[in-house]
């Protein structure tokens, strides 16, 4: 009996952790299995020794010492079952242990000894490249998300016997390959929806195609029907498209929440999250006893789509201001700490009033005085202040519906959005974690959006009118700073700051009745 020392790994937030599990065995019957294990590892005894006789291996019937280690990192879920097995059939010499010491082996057994799909693998398969493994053994289910990482072999396995064979040198596995930029750049483009299916609303897709070039949060505000939802799950479409590194960045997060999908190795399009209202804190922000990323940050790099926002506890919406500002998410309780990603374009939609129809061309709105005021108000006034684009939506009328000709395709929009975002890189590319206009400081505001005296005259009459908030004031600098963007304007006209202003709907004195 010898010791044996198997390589897994523990995931952190959105990194992993090289684990090593150490095998010894002596005289005696007991288990013993330490290195902060918790409930569900703890379980892993039970299907360890049921997979080896299911698979005609010998358990052996000696006291069995599992040490994981570094053993001040909580080691959480079923992945570590495999490792386990094989570290207890080489300590017994059933199998060879020569070949250990270059792979990273993870997976959860069943009864039988087949393996069921794991969480976390990409951050894993990164992990194991950086530390140097030759490869990385897990269930076959996962195999193409580990791929996608270079010079790493990968070998999906569907049960212990295929490991014990490969380790033996008896079975040859086949490595799983996937050509990740080939698939990248031939899936990137693909979209189910276009705007050319949204008839009429053409001011509402302006402020959209602001709202895109520049990553400014939107607030969209109209009656039931008017198309709302709609436009709103559009908006991936018109996004610049992805880049290999956000992509790579993107999958992480997806994997460690365990929402990557069988045959899936990478995302191609930016992410579009859409939480009920009924969502609580912690599933909107990430954690729990389990830590888990939450909706924003399963956002990241794509959009959180909050429909009918004064719907949602208002608890729940005040832990958003951070993050906005932030485009990050720290995680800390008694026992962990962890920092989540959290850079998304927040979309938000509501009705004007209870009703729906306050504002509505035709229908008259039934809310009683106030009413409508006391509903808008469920907004806290700094969250607002952070939605940098408010834009009323009116119903559609029957002749734009009933017109055979299509609306401007979502590929034409996306090419303005993507050259707005170009002058931005250029703009911020001396500037760390600064990507575009929404990202601004208040130090580059004033070096990227200086006025001239006409603008600066109708901003400050505007202030005054609207009774604006310092915020709002620089969110209608950078949005205006957006838009001269998309004119292939160097300085910010005054068209461009009156265009800002309108999108600010929400602010008008007398708005809300």
């Amino acid at each position: 009996m010898q010791l044996i020392k198997t390589f897994g790994a523990a995931v952190q937030g959105i990194n992993a952790t090289i684990v090593t599990i150490e095998v010894t065995m002596s005289q005696g019957s007991k288990f013993f299995l330490v290195g902060l294990p918790d409930n569900a590892v703890k379980e892993s005894h039970e299907r360890v020794i049921s997979a080896v006789r299911h698979n005609g291996y010998r358990f052996p019937g000696m006291q069995i010492t599992i040490n994981m280690a570094p053993a001040d990192i909580k080691k959480e879920g079923t992945a570590y079952d495999l490792p386990m097995a094989v570290g207890i059939l080489a300590s017994s010499e059933q199998i060879t242990g020569e070949r250990l010491k270059d792979y990273v082996i993870m997976g959860e057994l069943s009864l039988d000894g087949s393996l069921q799909a794991i969480k976390g693998v990409l951050p894993i398969a990164i992990k194991a490249r950086e530390e140097g493994f030759k490869g990385l053994i897990l269930p076959k289910q996962n195999a193409r998300e580990a791929a996608v990482v270079n010079d790493l072999e990968v070998y999906g396995v569907e049960n212990i016997a295929e490991v014990a064979e490969f380790l033996n040198g008896t079975t040859t596995l086949e490595k799983t390959e996937v050509n990740t930029r080939e698939e990248f750049f031939g899936n990137v483009n693909h979209f189910d929806m276009d705007f050319e299916d949204v008839k009429g609303q053409e001011n509402v897709k302006r402020a959209l195609e602001v709202s895109a070039s520049g990553g400014h949060n939107i607030i969209l505000v109209g009656p039931p029907g008017a198309g709302k939802s709609m436009m709103a799950k559009r908006i991936p479409t018109i996004l610049p498209p992805l880049t290999l590194h956000e992509a790579l960045e993107t999958t992480k997060i997806h994997s460690v929440a365990g929402k990557i999908g069988k045959e899936t190795s990478l995302l191609y399009q930016r992410p579009f999250r859409s939480p009920h209202h009924t969502i609580s804190n912690i599933a909107l922000v990430g954690g729990g006893s389990f830590p888990q990323p939450g909706e924003i940050s399963l956002a990241h790099n794509g959009v959180l789509f909050l429909d009918e926002l004064p719907e949602f506890k208002r608890e729940v919406l005040e832990v958003l201001r951070q993050p906005l500002e932030d485009r990050k998410i720290s995680i800390s309780r008694a026992k962990f700490a962890t920092e989540y990603p959290a850079s998304f374009m927040l979309i938000a939609s509501m009705n004007p009033c209870p009703c729906g129809y306050y504002n509505h061309p035709e229908k008259e709105c039934v809310c009683s005085p106030g009413i409508v005021q006391k509903y808008l108000s469920r907004i806290s006034g700094p969250l607002l202040d952070r939605i940098d684009i408010h834009i009323e939506i009116t119903p559609v009328p029957f002749e734009k519906l009933s017109e055979k000709q299509k609306a401007e395709p979502s590929s034409l929009i996306r090419e303005r959005v993507v050259a707005a975002r170009k002058v931005q890189e250029e703009r911020f590319k001396d500037t760390e974690g600064i990507y575009c206009n929404a990202q601004m400081t208040p130090k580059q505001i004033k070096e990227y959006c200086a006025l001239d005296q006409q603008s600066s005259q109708l901003l400050k009459t505007a202030m005054q009118r609207l009774n604006l908030s310092a915020r709002a004031y620089d969110r209608i600098l950078k949005v205006s700073r957006t838009i001269a963007d998309l004119d292939r304007s160097p300085n910010i006209l005054s068209q461009h700051i009156a265009e800002a202003i309108n999108y600010r709907n929400l602010d008008r004195e007398g708005w809300a009745g």
